[in-house]
């Protein structure tokens, strides 16, 4: 079985069929099994009793992991799988996070020369651009 992680790493879990949900959690993630999320097929893997045959997870099959932030263990025995590198605290930085500042930043630019250089502007690149601020706009109001 494969165990993927949020940060798209994986580690491959050696199981029997027999094996149930709850054995999977202990032998792999000792001590954080409350914590841990496990999902299957889009299912979250709840019933700890369950075997892995009676979930038809066969050899091979890919099983999500999430760690959760409740009630945290004083020392963790796996590292928790999670970006490297520092971050500020209460202040996360992401590809998504920023991506709409980004955008905007695009636009005004490109207005700024359609303005400034009218003469390199065609009508359809004019129109194009006036396309893309509404598609955008509407795609930041419907976002926030």
């Amino acid at each position: 079985i494969r165990l993927k992680f949020l940060n798209d790493t994986e580690e491959v879990a050696v199981a029997r069929p027999e094996d149930t949900v709850g054995i999977l959690k202990s032998k792999y993630f000792p001590g954080q099994e409350s914590q841990m999320k496990l999902i299957y097929r889009g299912q979250l893997l709840q019933d700890q009793a369950r075997t892995l045959r009676s979930l038809r997870i066969t050899d091979n099959c890919v099983i999500h992991c999430h760690r959760s932030r409740g009630a945290t263990a004083a020392t963790p025995a796996l590292p928790e799988p999670g970006p490297a590198g520092p971050t500020a605290p209460g202040l996360p930085l992401g590809g998504g996070t920023l991506m709409v500042p980004t955008v905007m930043v695009v636009l005004a630019l490109g207005w700024y020369f359609r303005i400034n250089y009218r003469q390199l502007f065609t009508a359809p690149a004019t129109v194009s651009l006036i396309g893309v601020t509404v598609l955008v706009t509407f795609l930041a109001f419907g976002l926030y």
